[in-house]
């Protein structure tokens, strides 16, 4: 059973130089102790904040970012140059400063691909399995209706085996997604919620309630450990920080 620590921080920023220390100890350890490491990243206000964070630290500098292989857990559909992708984001804040190796970087495919949403879903899939990643570590945000990637609620099942889900109408824009499902999310050994902002506090509050609902943030833990990087406001009502 995965085990569950929660980390408290006055803001958002300091919540981002928190989770960037704990993601460049962790990567260290994992590197000391495997020929490779896959990393998923996140986008967002707070996620990207944590990729700059991560890019400011001395210490991330002196990691062999030559044996780490990065992911995203979901993606915008749109032209691979779009400032709304995930990828585009933080390559800006953290990959163009780092030695990490092109072919070892894995976006998801674009809409200049020339390919439609299901096809695109099924190229991505087939790398999946293909390369066969162990992923070890993944920064996951959350939105304040408790979606994690583009797993959002209120949305029809998804088929046990399937790794890569086409969000074809998503509740906030661009409506055309691509996303890792919770089956491929849960196989993760550490999921790192990153999660700022007093609209996230009611979110935060049901993910923590046992007896609520399910959120989509919920659903998702890490194999081994999942780890909670929450900002004062997004935790006063679960914890009045």
């Amino acid at each position: 059973m995965t085990s569950v620590q929660v980390n408290r921080f006055s803001d958002a920023q300091a919540l981002a130089e928190g989770a960037a220390e704990h993601f460049v100890t962790r990567l260290a350890q994992l590197l000391s102790a495997k020929p490779e490491v896959n990393v998923m990243l996140t986008g967002g206000t707070v996620g990207i904040a944590t990729l700059a964070a991560i890019a400011d630290r001395e210490d991330a500098h002196l990691l062999d970012w030559s044996r780490v292989h990065v992911w995203w857990g979901d993606e915008r559909f749109v032209e691979a140059t779009s400032d709304q992708r995930n990828a585009v984001q933080a390559r800006g804040a953290l990959l163009r400063k780092i030695p990490v190796v092109e072919a070892n970087v894995h976006e998801f495919p674009a809409t200049d691909m020339g390919l439609s949403l299901d096809q695109a879903e099924n190229l991505f899939a087939a790398e999946l399995v293909a390369l066969s990643p162990h992923f070890d570590l993944a920064f996951v945000g959350m939105g304040p209706d408790g979606h994690v990637c583009s797993l959002f609620p209120n949305k029809p099942s998804i088929e046990q085996g399937r790794l890569v889900v086409a969000e074809h109408d998503s509740p906030k824009p661009p409506s055309q997604r691509l996303s890792f499902s919770y089956e491929a999310m849960n196989s993760i050994d550490e999921i790192l919620f990153v999660v700022a902002g007093a609209d996230k506090a009611a979110a935060v509050k049901q993910v923590f309630d046992e007896e609520a609902e399910k959120l989509p943030a919920a659903m998702i833990a890490g194999k081994l450990k999942t780890v909670w990087f929450v900002d004062q406001t997004a935790g006063a009502q679960t914890w009045g920080c």
